[in-house]
C-alpha cells in the first residue's frame, strides 16, 4: 500500500447540520467537557463543539484537556466529590466503573444497535447506556508489513498468508542478526503488552474457548484453548521469529521497532500509524494486512470499548449534554469527520458499509482497509472490576516469562486464572 500524506483535508468533511434530538430551552446553557490530552482527537472534538454550538447559539461547550495519567488520577478524585464536568470523554471500558457518577441516555435517544458490539459493550452497564463511543478500538486482527523488507527477503508482499503457519514461515524468514548472533531486526514482534494480551484472548476464541465461565463472573484461563493459543505463540519464538527478551513492551517497542526499520512485522493497533508518520515521516512503504486465523475458524477477537462520551449525574443540564453526545456520535457524518480527523476505526456501523462514508474515511486513512472487514467478529472483552491489573499486570508478565522460557505453559496458565480472578471482590 502507498503510503498516503495526512492532509489537511482532515476538517474538510462538513460537520451535519442535522439535528437528532433539539432541546427546548431558549436561555443560555454553559457545558464543560473534560477529554485526555491527544492533539487529533482534541482538534477533532473542537469542530464537533463549534458545529454544534453554531446550531445551537445559546448553548456554550468549554473543552478542558489533561495529559493522561492526571486524567486518570482526576477522574478518580473528581467524581466522588461531585466536582467535574458536565461531559466526560471516557475510554469505553472504563464507564461501569463510574456509571454511579454518570447519567444514563435518556430513553429512544439513540438506537444502539447502530454501533459495532465491541464499541458499545462497554458502555452497557446493568441493561443501561452510560455513553456513546466514537471509535472501535481494535488491537488484534491485522499487523504492520515492511514491503522493502518483505521484497528483499524474496517474500510476497503484500502477503496472504493461508493459515499460521505460513505467517510463521514468513516471520522467520524475515528475521535478522548481527555479527554477535544477537537478533537485530524482529520477523514478527508480536510482544508488547497489548498484542500479547489482545492475541491470547483472540487466540482462546479461534481456538473454540472462552476466558469467562458460563455467567461471566469469574475467569477460564487454565483451558485447552488458552494452552493451545499459547503453544502457537511458542512456536514463533522457537521458529526464530522474535526474540521476547530483546523485543518486549520496555525493550524495542513495537511502533518504535518498525518505524526505525528494526520489525518487519508488527502486531499493533492502527492509531500506531499516527505516531509513526509524525515522528517518522520518511519512512518507506507499509501496509496493513490481515492475521490468519489461529484455526479454520471466523477471525474472532476480543476488543475494549474505545474512546466516547458520557454525562456527569450532577449536570444540571443533562438533557442538553446528551443532545451534544447524539450529534457527535450517533449522527453519520459527524461521526465520520470525527474519525477521519482523528485517525480512528469508526463505532457506527454506518460509516463502514456506506459506500461513499466508508471511501472518504480511507481516502485519508487507507491502512484501515483491512481492518473494517474484520470489525464484525470483534466482541467486548467484558465487564472487569481491573481491567489494567488484569491486562497488564497479569496476563503480560506471565506470558512474557513463558516466551522468554523461564516458566512453563502449564504453570503461567494456572497463575494467570488464579492471579486475575483474585481481582474480583
Amino acid at each position: 500500500m502507498k503510503r498516503p500524506i495526512l492532509l489537511a483535508l482532515l476538517l474538510m468533511f462538513m460537520l451535519s447540520v442535522t439535528v437528532i434530538s433539539v432541546s427546548a430551552q431558549d436561555e443560555p446553557v454553559e457545558l464543560s467537557l473534560w477529554v485526555h490530552q491527544e492533539g487529533n482527537f482534541n482538534s477533532a472534538t473542537q469542530a464537533l463543539i463549534d458545529a454544534y454550538t453554531e446550531l445551537h447559539p445559546n448553548v456554550t461547550i468549554d473543552m478542558e484537556t489533561f495529559e493522561y495519567g492526571l486524567f486518570i488520577q482526576t477522574l478518580q478524585t473528581a467524581l466522588p466529590a461531585g466536582d467535574n464536568a458536565d461531559i466526560l470523554g471516557l475510554f469505553g471500558s472504563w464507564t461501569c466503573s463510574y456509571s454511579d457518577r454518570l447519567t444514563p441516555m435518556p430513553e429512544g435517544l439513540v438506537d444502539t444497535s447502530a454501533f459495532y458490539a465491541a464499541a458499545i459493550g462497554g458502555y452497557l452497564c446493568d441493561d443501561q447506556v452510560y455513553g456513546l463511543p466514537q471509535e472501535f478500538n481494535m488491537e488484534y486482527g491485522t499487523v504492520l508489513v515492511n514491503q522493502s523488507m518483505f521484497e528483499s527477503a524474496g517474500l510476497t508482499y503484500p502477503p496472504a498468508w493461508a493459515n499460521y503457519d505460513a505467517l510463521i514461515s514468513d516471520a522467520a524468514a524475515l528475521s535478522q542478526y548481527g555479527d554477535d548472533g544477537l537478533m537485530t531486526v524482529a520477523g514478527y514482534h508480536f510482544t508488547n503488552a497489548d498484542a500479547i494480551v489482545f492475541g491470547f484472548l483472540a487466540g482462546i476464541l479461534q481456538n473454540g474457548g472462552s476466558y469467562w465461565n458460563e455467567d461471566a463472573s469469574a475467569f477460564t484461563f487454565n483451558t485447552d484453548a488458552a494452552r493451545a493459543t499459547l503453544d502457537q505463540m511458542m512456536a514463533l519464538v522457537e521458529a526464530g521469529a522474535i526474540d521476547p527478551v530483546l523485543f518486549n513492551d520496555s525493550a524495542n517497542w513495537g511502533g518504535n521497532a518498525f518505524f526505525t526499520n528494526q520489525a518487519a512485522i508488527t502486531l499493533i493497533g492502527p492509531w500506531a500509524v499516527a505516531f509513526g508518520l509524525s515522528d517518522f515521516p520518511e519512512f518507506g512503504e507499509f501496509g496493513y494486512v490481515q492475521i490468519p486465523s489461529h484455526t479454520d475458524s471466523d477471525p474472532f477477537f476480543a476488543a475494549d470499548s474505545g474512546w466516547g462520551l458520557t454525562v456527569a449525574n450532577n449536570s444540571p443540564h443533562a438533557d442538553v449534554a446528551w443532545d451534544f453526545l447524539a450529534f457527535a456520535a450517533a449522527n453519520a457524518e459527524n461521526a465520520l469527520a470525527w474519525n477521519i480527523n482523528s485517525g480512528t476505526i469508526p463505532a457506527l456501523v454506518e460509516v463502514t458499509e456506506t459506500e461513499a462514508s466508508r471511501a472518504a474515511l480511507l481516502e485519508v486513512l487507507p491502512w484501515l482497509d483491512a481492518n473494517l472487514p474484520l470489525l464484525q467478529y470483534g466482541s467486548y472483552i467484558g465487564e472487569m472490576q481491573d481491567r489494567d491489573l488484569v491486562f497488564y499486570d497479569i496476563i503480560y508478565p506471565y506470558i512474557l516469562d513463558t516466551l522468554q522460557g523461564l516458566m512453563s505453559v502449564d504453570e503461567v496458565l494456572l497463575f494467570i486464572e488464579e492471579d486475575a480472578n483474585a481481582t474480583f471482590n
